[in-house]
């Protein structure tokens, strides 16, 4: 098929690097593994981060022209089989695919696409319900974990809907693990205002908590609360904070290798692709059971994940890691498996490719 990826909040192509963009281009990798054709129907970011009207009005405007852009070219002999929209939801709605997926009879489909009824008392429900309409109109929703099936399903009556399990590239992870640096600790994670600085506050403050103990911290990230996120870590001893700053993805598996325990606490986490590409490189997890974080780590076997809000048994996991290296090899092992056997782009290519053809009747 030739397919028509649009990705509302970020475009693959976007300049500033985050699991939003890794996942659009995931999944474009994955299509095209496949054997279909993605092009990226519009570079056009909806976001707005408030509902105002103004720029909604703007916003709107921009989608107008870019719909009447792609139906002249389409008009002209270039119309797509499928339009897919990555990660719509009430920020960042589609405001282009459902109205030409309707003009050209073009099965629609949305991966990632969330709705949450509180949202709607607090100035989002116009922009809510285009997310619903385009729930509705899709062929299938593909969602990544029971938080979004369970969400769309209650918003949604009848909404087609159907499961991909969240995935990365496992190809930069084939070398094996070697004897990894058992009281190293990482995280990858960007700095900015929200569930990532209060991630970082939570991490400060459990490691505050064991101080006393042989650890030391790689912080892999960047963003505009660096300042913020460093205070939070100034009372610890020079030399245990090993701040790095944005890495080359290349470079991101190198250091993933040489640590011991990936260490995140995942407030608000959507799921997470750090976490699978720490496991990857034979990394157990420590993290909350919060948000969509259980959907990547497997409590017990690939790590430890803790009650939501709990700072001291966040911290008494991590020493737990650290101090029991049996414990700590046996799940780095099992994290890498689970990773390589039922996460790799492989198997999502193969799933997604089912998907795409089983609801819009491709190959039939």
């Amino acid at each position: 098929m030739h397919i028509a990826f649009y990705a509302p909040l970020k475009s693959p192509n976007h300049p500033v690097p985050s699991g939003d963009r890794q996942m659009a281009r995931l999944l474009m990798a994955a299509m095209q593994q496949a054997g279909h054709t993605v092009e990226i129907a519009s570079q056009l970011r909806s976001f707005t981060s408030t509902p105002e009207a103004g720029a909604r009005q703007q916003v709107a405007l921009q989608a107008e022209n870019e719909a009447k852009r792609l139906a002249t070219k389409w008009r002209q002999g270039a119309k797509p089989d499928l339009w897919f929209c990555y990660h719509p939801y009430y920020k960042a709605p589609d405001l282009i695919g459902p109205k030409l997926a309707s003009l050209f009879n073009l099965p629609y489909v949305t991966a990632e696409a969330s709705y949450s009824r509180r949202r709607d008392e607090t100035g989002w429900a116009e922009l809510q319900l285009l997310v619903s309409d385009a729930v509705r109109q899709a062929v299938v929703n593909i969602c990544f974990t029971k938080r979004d099936e369970a969400g769309l399903a209650a918003a949604v009556p009848a909404v087609h809907l159907a499961r991909l399990a969240p995935f990365i590239d496992v190809l930069p992870f084939a070398r094996e693990p070697s004897v990894q640096g058992a009281h190293r600790l990482v995280t990858v994670a960007m700095m900015r205002p929200g569930d990532k600085l209060e991630s970082y506050s939570m991490l400060a403050a459990a490691l505050a908590l064991i101080e006393d103990l042989p650890w030391t911290l790689t912080v892999i990230g960047d963003g505009p609360a660096r300042d913020a996120v460093r205070a939070l870590f100034a009372k610890f001893s020079a030399g245990r904070i090993g701040w790095l700053g944005e890495k080359p993805a290349t470079e991101v598996v190198h250091l993933l290798y040489e640590g011991g325990t990936y260490v995140w606490p995942g407030t608000g986490e959507a799921y997470g692709i750090a976490y699978m590409e720490a496991q990857a490189a034979g990394l157990p997890v420590v993290a909350q059971k919060t948000a969509g974080v259980p959907e990547v780590v497997k409590d017990g076997v690939t790590g430890t994940l803790t009650p939501a809000g709990d700072t001291l048994a966040f911290a008494h996991a991590i020493a737990h890691m650290l101090g029991d290296g049996g414990r700590r090899n046996k799940m780095g092992w099992a994290a890498r498996r689970f990773i390589l056997q039922d996460r790799s782009l492989d198997v999502a290519s193969r799933r997604l490719d089912e998907l795409l053809r089983d609801f819009t009747g491709a190959g039939l």
